[in-house]
């Protein structure tokens, strides 16, 4: 049985969410970490990076919230967290020709907080 495209697509981006994607690469914007660090260096940086990706990596996708699994919002310590997943060519330079062809497509896992957005 053929696995539709849109299933295929999901599948990459919760192994992405996951940390189990050698190619994708994982960005937070520093006003989000900045925030939930406490403007803090060091350990507290550290510790607010574990526990967001934790949360992301738990998100429990809902319904409504789209078929492939790419974005994300939820709270964290009182402030609006959203996530997004983006398809780029392997170069990261153009966006990708085939999002379902893992061998082709770098996923880009940005955090940030909803006023980042």
């Amino acid at each position: 049985m053929t696995v539709p495209v849109t299933e295929r697509i999901a599948r990459l981006n919760d192994r992405c969410r996951q940390g189990l994607d050698p190619t994708a690469r994982i960005m937070v914007t520093r006003n989000c970490l900045a925030r939930l660090s406490g403007d803090g260096e060091g350990i507290a940086e550290v510790l607010a990076q574990a526990e967001l990706l934790a949360s992301v990596r738990r998100y429990a996708f809902q319904p409504g919230d789209g078929p492939e699994r790419d974005f994300g919002v939820f709270d964290l310590r009182g402030l609006r967290i959203l996530f997004k997943i983006d398809y780029y060519d392997m170069a990261l330079e153009f966006g990708s020709e085939d999002p379902a062809d893992a061998s082709a497509t770098c996923r880009v896992l940005t955090v940030m907080l909803a006023e980042d957005y």
